[in-house]
């Protein structure tokens, strides 16, 4: 399904890329997919500025992949504000990523020193999300 049908389907849904590249993305994607990724966050100075849109609850977006295509349906369970050095590990398991809080830590540093500079007291939005829709296995059962 294209872009513009999806978003006449769901009125208001904002559209976003998981990761920085599009082997990340495309990881981040495959984790949604098998259900281990269910959380995400970004660096609050990103939505102040404008650069991401800022999640909702209840609102339903669209994760595209790194070639703009859609991929996923997401709806916002939760969203809250907290710093870095105070995620809970929780929260990190619930991004599908590591095995444990010290490896989140790890690979979100290095996320964010890549991505405008890293302070462990920087302000993250934190966001818990489940799928609504597939849009890979939409596509095959055509």
């Amino acid at each position: 399904m294209d872009l513009k049908h999806l978003q006449q389907r769901y009125p208001g849904a904002e559209t976003f890329t998981f990761g920085d590249s599009e082997e990340l993305s495309g990881d981040l994607i495959a984790l949604v997919r098998t259900g281990r990724k269910t959380a995400t966050c970004g660096a609050l100075r990103d939505f102040e500025s404008g650069e991401d849109a800022m999640p909702v609850k209840g609102r339903k977006d669209i994760a595209l992949n790194w070639d703009g295509t859609p991929a996923l349906v997401i709806e916002t369970l939760e969203v809250s504000t907290m710093r870095f050095c105070d995620v809970p590990e929780d929260f990190a398991l619930a991004e599908g990523e590591n095995k444990d809080l010290a490896g989140w830590r790890v690979d979100h540093q290095s996320y964010f020193e890549r991505n405008g500079g890293f302070d462990p007291e920087m302000w993250l939005v934190c966001e818990r999300f489940r799928m609504i829709e597939d849009l890979q296995t939409a596509e095959r059962g055509k």
